[in-house]
């Protein structure tokens, strides 16, 4: 599925919504039968590629807290040092 640009794999998805028959998407888009399979069992399971780039662990800290910590850190390394 990694081969397809998200334009092309909505095409496909937009066209087989649509009622457009697999062969008839096969012939339009220039795409294997398997590759058209493929992309609708993804879609019909809820595995989009857009839904990867959001995917992963939110940030516990801000910009903010970081540079404070940052600051406490170097701050308390200079007076272990002194």
């Amino acid at each position: 599925m990694g081969d397809f640009a998200d334009f092309q794999r909505g095409q496909i998805v937009g066209a087989r919504l649509a009622g457009t028959s697999v062969m008839e998407i096969v012939n339009l888009l220039d795409v294997t039968r398997a590759a058209v399979s493929k992309v609708m069992n993804s879609y019909t399971h809820g595995r989009i590629s857009s839904a990867k780039r959001n995917s992963g662990q939110k940030q516990k800290l801000s910009e903010r807290d970081c540079h404070t910590l940052k600051k406490i850190v170097s701050m308390n390394q200079r007076s272990t040092a002194a």
